[in-house]
């Protein structure tokens, strides 16, 4: 079966400049805070030995009866609480859904035949240094193609604009039944055998890796290409059991605390550990999977060792996800495989005809904010959207270790206008080219999904400084629009890296008011709020793609100090006030909450 890259043809067509490979985009150059105050750390000294998988779900695809609506589990809760304890109350039972959601994406309630969604997702798992995903195909024979198509051509597209995407993998039944068989032939006989995508690929010992049983596999032609072509890895289904001694090479997906190591190696560490944000397992079922929503359940405030955060907000902490990330570290694996990124959907069961054992019915792999195990940003927690996101970062760096930070190159002193000065000026801060094109897909049930903002496609930053200013550079894609546009061009400094200080950390921004001729306008946070009151002039100068501000250090407060500070560009703001909005419309270099960091 021939891939439908048809579908994407539009959408990939904006681009004339993302042909050519960009210089590739280092996360670990960056800096973030989140909304709790906590801090992506530093772990200098990279292990090139480790990688980081992710569980990743492309069934959000499937199309619904005419009428069916979208119902929000935590918003139903937060509105009706008792509906918690009733079966047939009417949030429930009014409009039948198509389907139940934990909570919001980022996203919104997307399809994974969005390739706008695909695209944010490819520089989302970079930036977090994920190597690869394991799309989950556990369910009968469902391959998913149509989205697996999207993915694919979005992410080969995201990998020429410079994005170091995952590659990808699959994730068959927990058994060599028919069904495994079934999908597993139709896997290598739709992707693997015509080579498509072929740099996509996760490899493990030399051959495509796929989490699935040969078993079943017979003498044909097919089935013993099949057998040679990957290096099989059998998934493990449950919680608690650890690895099959009847398959020494299974690998798991989820686990309670403390995880096991698969595949034991001869130096005493293993090939793979696996570190989820929750487990739908309680003390009733001895640890086994069951409804999410029975009490004692293993949720996003649960901890072995310390038990459950009584706090309202206590699932925002990720306890349950840290803890599971200290066996990590103390078992050293090559891998660890994560649980997961995007599953959302919760599956509403009786259990009066379903084996699940929740009252008065089961939600059985979702439930709510704290029974959820999802990592992509969620627009139902406001601004804490992204905690578990930078936990995610923070997590991956420690276990592979971080670049050095790049020092500044010699100070100088840059004439406006003077674009070859830039040449020698280090370090040089890269942008994902090919990240601004449009929006227009169908979302989940009554949702259809329009985007666009994006603009002026930024693709690199530089600073320079002498004894009296500070000299920013940008660079896009294709010529800047107009500077009359709204909230065109926007620099946002957070000159004492102090999150305490100015609105979100940032203490200034450039541009807020559009810019007149060759001024810019400089203005300072009032009392760290969205409020923004005049503190002097900066020198703009633009040409072409390129633009350059000069500021003098006296409006910086950094006059004959030290440099030490973090920086944003911003294109097209929309929510202005709502830092999440740099996850999901116009251009910002870098992504969502992340900074560049300039110092001495």
């Amino acid at each position: 079966m021939m891939f439908r890259k048809s579908i994407l043809a539009a959408w990939l067509a904006t681009c004339s400049l993302c042909i050519a490979a960009q210089e590739v985009v280092s996360s670990d150059q960056w800096a973030a805070t989140d909304a709790l105050g906590r801090t992506v750390g530093r772990y200098d000294g990279t292990k090139q030995d480790k990688q980081v998988f992710m569980f990743y779900w492309t069934w959000h695809q499937r199309h619904e009866a005419k009428g069916t609506m979208v119902k929000d589990n935590s918003e139903i809760l937060r509105r009706y609480p008792e509906a918690r304890y009733d079966a047939d109350h009417p949030a429930w039972t009014e409009n039948t859904c198509g389907n139940y959601y934990w909570g919001e994406p980022i996203f919104g309630y997307y399809r994974t035949t969005d390739a706008w969604v695909s695209r944010k997702h490819a520089e989302l798992l970079a930036d977090a240094k994920v190597d690869g995903v394991f799309f989950d195909c556990t369910n009968a024979t469902a391959t998913w193609d149509a989205s697996t198509d999207t993915l694919l051509a979005a992410w080969s597209q995201a990998q020429k604009d410079g994005v170091r995407v995952p590659k990808i993998a699959f994730l068959l039944p927990f058994s060599p039944d028919k069904n495994s068989l079934t999908s597993l032939r139709h896997l290598y006989e739709r992707l693997y055998s015509k080579g498509l995508y072929k740099d996509l690929w996760l490899y493990w010992e030399g051959k495509p890796v796929i989490m699935a049983y040969p078993n079943n596999l017979t003498n044909s032609e097919q089935d013993r290409a099949i057998r040679e072509f990957f290096t099989f890895r059998p998934g493990q289904p449950d919680y608690v059991d650890g690895p099959n001694p009847n398959y020494p090479n299974q690998w798991g997906w989820l686990e309670n605390y403390p995880q096991h190591g698969y595949v034991p190696q001869s130096d005493g560490t293993y090939e793979l550990v696996t570190v989820g944000i929750a487990q739908n397992a309680c003390p009733e079922t001895k640890g086994h999977c069951s409804a999410f929503n029975k009490p004692g359940a293993h949720t996003r405030s649960y901890s072995y060792t310390k038990g459950f955060d009584p706090r309202r907000d206590g699932y925002l902490y990720g306890w349950n996800f840290a803890e599971q990330w200290e066996r990590a570290y103390e078992l050293n694996p090559k891998a660890v495989f994560i649980t997961g990124w995007n599953e959302w959907i919760a599956g509403k069961y009786s259990p009066k005809n379903s084996p699940w054992t929740g009252e008065p019915f089961s939600f059985v792999d979702q439930f709510d904010s704290d029974h959820s195990r999802d990592i992509e940003p969620v627009k139902t927690w406001g601004d804490y959207g992204d905690v578990y996101y930078l936990q995610l970062v923070d997590r991956v760096r420690k276990f592979k270790g971080t670049e050095s930070i790049q020092k500044p190159s010699a100070p100088t002193t840059i004439k406006m206008g003077q674009w070859k000065a830039w040449d020698n000026v280090q370090p040089h801060y890269s942008s994902y080219r090919g990240n601004t094109r449009h929006r227009n897909a169908k979302g989940s049930c009554q949702y259809y999904y329009t985007n666009t903002t994006g603009r002026n496609d930024i693709i690199g930053a530089r600073v320079a400084r002498d004894d009296q200013y500070l000299y920013f550079y940008v660079e896009t894609a294709e010529a800047l629009t107009s500077q009359t546009d709204p909230a065109w061009m926007r620099l946002f400094i957070d000159i004492d890296r102090d999150k305490q200080t100015g609105w979100q950390g940032y203490d200034f921004i450039v541009n807020y008011q559009s810019p007149k001729g060759s001024k810019a306008l400089v203005q300072r946070s009032h009392q760290d709020k969205w409020i923004w009151h005049d503190c002097g002039e900066a020198q703009m100068c633009v040409d072409g793609s390129r633009m350059m501000l000069r500021i003098p250090r006296t409006q910086l407060g950094v006059d004959g100090s030290s440099l030490n500070f973090e920086f944003k560009w911003s294109d097209n703001m929309q929510d202005e006030g709502n830092l999440m909005d740099f996850y999901v419309n116009g251009d910002v270099a870098p992504g969502g909450r992340f900074n560049y960091v300039y110092t001495e």
